[in-house]
């Protein structure tokens, strides 16, 4: 293993950075690091909840150092700094802190949670014992208005760069609710979930954005103002453009749900009957068959689905596979004829 290889290139699930902190949280603090929309926020939400936690939050980009340490006030000969009651309860009860957009402070007030961080002390204040200090925000490559962070600061967290899970947030999105047609896409294109930030500010898609989609779409469906075009201002207006395309295309082909595609191959008469849900769900399978995710088809179906299709499309899945459609059991009439259609 490579010994110079960047700390950063170690990267957690939601699930497991969720298992960290409830694990160890009432004694290290945390620094959550993603990209935007990757669902931090809610992680710490959900983990605080789960261990019967209330959770208080303070957002970086809207305090300043006096909000961490405190306000003085006299009490006889000293002065004495009150911190806010978000930070210090009345009632010595347990909590979880969480500091959202933390690589978005100033350095003063970076500065400021620096006892907090390290010794869960504000001034002569200690935090109740068992409180939870979980930090969140974005990286510097995500042009997220990300400011470095002093290596002090930095050696008082545990760092988790985070990553997302496809199966982990199928799974969660079925348990939120989130549309049906719209878990089915995530299923099928698993790189739709999270787009890369794009240079320009512009919308791209995350977990949350298909989340917040879903919600939008669910509210216009309920107020009657579903339609095709509201659908694409939805989603285009949350989506990268590309996958705002798609997504759109297979609703105003009605294709509902997208089925394993496994079923269109032992099936082919399942196949959508709209030109762009059909090319879509054909390139789909010629992705799933190129990464050799089809050899447990028998080779009856392989060659009953090909026949299956037009000479259109059987160039869209033949193109540069012809091999390996042959090696997942054509017969050698169906062989001879995916050559035959390759070479044309």
């Amino acid at each position: 293993m490579d010994a110079m290889r960047s700390a950063f290139d170690e990267v957690v699930t939601l699930r497991q950075a969720k298992q960290l902190i409830q694990c160890m949280a009432h004694e290290q603090s945390f620094l959550l690091l993603s990209a935007p929309g990757l669902g931090k926020s809610e992680l710490v939400y959900e983990a605080a909840r789960e261990a019967g936690l209330p959770c208080r939050s303070l957002l970086g980009t809207q305090i300043a150092p006096e909000d961490v340490s405190g306000i003085p006030r006299i009490v006889g000969e000293r002065s004495v700094f009150c911190p806010p009651r978000v930070l210090l309860p009345e009632k010595p009860e347990p909590f979880c802190l969480f500091l959202d957009e933390l690589p978005a402070c100033s350095p003063d007030v970076q500065k400021a949670f620096y006892s907090l961080l390290l010794e869960r002390r504000l001034g002569e204040h200690a935090l109740p014992k068992g409180t939870w200090v979980v930090a969140a925000g974005n990286r510097l490559q995500d042009r997220a208005l990300v400011r470095a962070m002093s290596s002090a600061l930095v050696n008082r967290v545990t760092i988790l760069q985070l990553r997302v899970d496809v199966a982990e947030w199928l799974a969660w999105a079925q348990r939120a609710g989130v549309r049906a047609e719209i878990r089915s896409f995530i299923a099928t294109i698993p790189d739709a979930l999270m787009r890369p930030v794009p240079a320009e500010p512009m919308p791209f898609s995350t977990p949350r954005a298909w989340a917040l989609l879903s919600r939008a779409l669910d509210m216009a469906q309920k107020a009657g103002l579903l339609s095709n075009e509201t659908r694409r201002a939805l989603a285009f207006g949350r989506l990268s453009p590309e996958d705002a395309v798609v997504f759109c295309a297979l609703a105003e082909d009605s294709i509902g749900a997208v089925r394993p595609l496994e079923e269109y191959l032992r099936k082919p008469e399942l196949l959508p009957k709209g030109d762009s849900a059909r090319w879509f769900i054909l390139d789909c399978i010629r992705q799933f068959v190129r990464d050799g995710r089809a050899e447990g088809i028998r080779p009856h179906f392989i060659n009953r689905f090909l026949r299956a299709l037009s000479s259109e499309h059987q160039l869209l899945v033949l193109n540069d596979m012809v091999e390996t459609w042959g090696g997942l059991g054509a017969d050698r009439a169906m062989y001879d004829l995916l050559r035959k259609v390759a070479a044309t």
